[in-house]
């Protein structure tokens, strides 16, 4: 990339979450293989964030690459109304496998976020379906679950991602999010804001959507199992379906195959996106139960009104059920456990760090806490220089590496966040 594509992408180019004027540089990128970004320069830096979740086998990988080569040899991409082809088939066939047994209809779509509005559309149109203008959502504080509309409006409304939108959004419901972390002891308190609410409106509320065990972007928090248990019944006992957002987790990295299973429950419908291609091209599905889907189809509309143009992806199909071949030889467990007890070792001395609130680990997620805001510039030009790639924001440096990096590789990673811990100009100290 030369000096003037860099200053045109700079002057005319908007980032995620980066303003017009005076934005952070974004650093040049000119391949990626394993687990390393090569920059403009030619030096290597480790990539800890898998591009946001996505890169779980890391980049270049040769049997997804094979996969893409195959399939554009016979097409790109084709609409999918009226039109089915094999990679969408065979990749739905391994998601029903993969699954509860009763979700057994696939709503594929090309974004996470888009895969939630899927979700929450498909409620509201089953309940009018069943003669009830059902339209709140119940949720919990804390959470996130994507930038578009509908998305925005089940997250938490005092974010600052989504806080300037607030008046424009529908009003849902919101509920205490839990205290009880995962590895400590369930606190039955957590349930009593959650409860109240539910049972309140049970006869407004469309669905309860939650990101199981993992609150993303909203804290990097990871909650009790039990707690997960506790709202499945609740949704049981008042007939309200349940989503269960995994357009994170999903695909092995909280050490289970989706995070739902460290307590044991099915959700109603089930988001998926980001590593479901493992990482190459965009992704989602949206599956859900037969009722759901016979019911909506059984409406006087008669379909599901939802229709993306690149749904069903050829190529995007192709790699994702090349992506989870890698899956089914189930070495992805045995890396994830490996990534967890370094972490384990390497970042939890860290909750003594003056600068150290908490630190969180779970599978292949490393969560540092800090007492200051970062200073994102000086922080990210620190990490770049010291060879790695970690995008922290606000109080929260975390890392969820490539499942297939090595010991050294993950030393390299923890070892810089301690260093910067030790650089006060890094933080912002009177936040």
């Amino acid at each position: 990339m030369s000096q003037s594509d860099t200053i045109f992408d700079y002057k005319h180019i908007w980032h995620p979450y980066s303003p017009m004027i005076n934005p952070i540089p974004s650093y040049s990128v000119i391949s990626a293989k394993g687990v390393y970004l090569k920059l403009k320069n030619k030096k290597n830096i480790i990539d800890g964030m898998s591009s946001w979740w996505s890169a779980i086998h890391g980049y270049n990988h040769p049997f997804l690459n094979r996969a893409l080569k195959k399939q554009i040899k016979k097409m790109s991409h084709v609409m999918f109304g009226g039109i089915t082809h094999p990679p969408a088939i065979a990749l739905c066939r391994q998601l029903i496998a993969l699954t509860p047994k009763k979700l057994e209809c696939i709503f594929l779509s090309d974004s996470g976020s888009v895969a939630i509005e899927v979700a929450i559309k498909m409620l509201i149109q089953y309940w009018q379906s069943l003669g009830q203008k059902r339209k709140q959502f119940l949720t919990i504080r804390n959470g996130y679950h994507g930038d578009t509309f509908a998305a925005m409006s089940v997250s938490d409304p005092k974010n600052s991602f989504h806080k300037i939108y607030n008046n424009l959004l529908p009003n849902n419901l919101f509920a205490d999010a839990p205290v009880s972390s995962f590895h400590k002891k369930w606190q039955k308190n957590d349930l009593i804001s959650f409860k109240k609410i539910i049972e309140e409106n049970s006869l407004k509320i469309a669905g309860v959507i939650l990101e199981p065990i993992v609150q993303g972007v909203g804290g990097m928090n990871f909650y009790h199992p039990t707690y997960l248990k506790k709202i499945k019944t609740l949704c049981n006992d008042h007939h309200i379906p349940l989503i269960f957002d995994e357009i994170a987790t999903g695909f092995g990295r909280t050490g289970r195959l989706f995070a739902f299973e460290h307590a044991d429950v099915t959700p109603d419908i089930l988001c998926l996106g980001k590593s479901i291609t493992g990482g190459t091209i965009t992704l989602a599905a949206t599956l859900t139960s037969r009722h759901i889907a016979n019911t909506i189809s059984m409406s006087e509309v008669g379909c599901f009104m939802h229709g993306p143009t690149y749904m069903a992806n050829p190529l995007a199909c192709a790699v994702a059920n090349a992506n989870i071949k890698i899956l089914k030889t189930n070495q992805w467990k045995t890396q994830v456990d490996k990534i967890e007890k370094q972490l384990s070792q390497n970042l939890l001395p860290l909750i003594n760090h003056p600068y150290v609130i908490d630190v969180r680990i779970l599978g292949a997620i490393g969560v540092v806490e800090c007492s200051h805001l970062v200073n994102m510039f000086l922080i990210q030009k620190f990490f770049v220089d010291n060879g790695v790639w970690i995008r922290p924001f606000k109080k929260l440096i975390y890392i969820v590496p490539p499942y297939i990096i090595n010991p050294d590789q993950l030393n390299k990673l923890t070892n810089v966040i301690i260093e910067a811990l030790d650089n006060k100009s890094l933080f912002i100290l009177n936040s």
